[in-house]
Formats: structure tokens, C-alpha cells, sequence
């Protein structure tokens, strides 16, 4: 089964994004080996080589790292992953006020929609 990109950013980022959301959502968990390159490639319908910068991307992050001969896996490391967690909550939300402020919806409204929200009075 391959996977549907878009063309809004370069794929191996896509890919990274979604192996980051699999880390950080513990579908992947801490030592877990990732698939080799080629593996990944077959089944994601891409290029090798994009898969390569995917995990290079992957390790400069410190979320993955690469052992000689046996393969690329997830830190084992807690923090690096809760640390990434909160960096990406933090820029969801900043990304989600920037656009309500595009909107023109003060602060005061965002709340209050947003705690109805929660509570499913929308």
C-alpha cells in the first residue's frame, strides 16, 4: 500500500512527520527497529533514497538512531520523545492562534469557543 502525499512540502518531511506522530503517539515505542530503507520504500511507494534522507532527518532530531549492521531505531531515550512532543504542541498551537488572530477572533472568543468545544456544547 503506498501513501498519499501532498505537494505542500518535500515527502521525505512527510514521511517524517508520520513517524514522528507514530513515536510520539506510542505506536512506535522507545529501541523499536524501524524498517530497513528498502522496506520502507517498497511500501510507501517512494525512492530509496528518499526514505535515506528520511531517517538522516530522523536522526539529526535525535528521535531515531543508527547502530552499523543492525539496522536504524527509536531513541530509547523518554525525553528526547516527551521533548518533541511538547515542541510539536507548542507550534500546533501557536500555528492554530496565528490563524485565529488571521481570522479576527480575540482571545477572549478563542477561549470560550474552544472550552465549548471540549465539552462538546458546539
Amino acid at each position: 500500500m503506498t501513501e498519499q502525499f501532498t505537494s505542500e512540502k518535500p515527502i521525505y518531511l512527510q514521511i517524517v512527520d508520520k513517524i514522528v506522530t507514530e513515536i510520539v503517539r506510542g505506536e512506535r515505542k522507545l529501541g523499536d527497529k524501524l524498517p530497513s530503507v528498502r522496506e520502507l520504500a517498497v511500501s510507501m511507494g517512494v525512492n530509496p533514497n528518499t526514505i535515506q534522507r528520511t531517517y538522516a532527518e530522523l536522526e539529526r532530531m535525535s528521535v531515531v538512531e543508527s547502530k552499523r549492521g543492525q539496522g536504524t531505531f527509536v531513541v530509547e531515550d523518554a525525553s528526547n520523545i516527551e521533548e518533541l512532543r511538547g515542541s510539536i504542541v507548542r507550534q500546533e498551537i501557536t500555528n492554530f492562534i496565528e490563524r485565529m488572530n488571521q481570522l479576527g477572533i480575540s482571545p477572549q472568543d478563542l477561549i470560550q469557543q474552544v472550552n465549548q468545544h471540549v465539552k462538546g456544547e458546539e
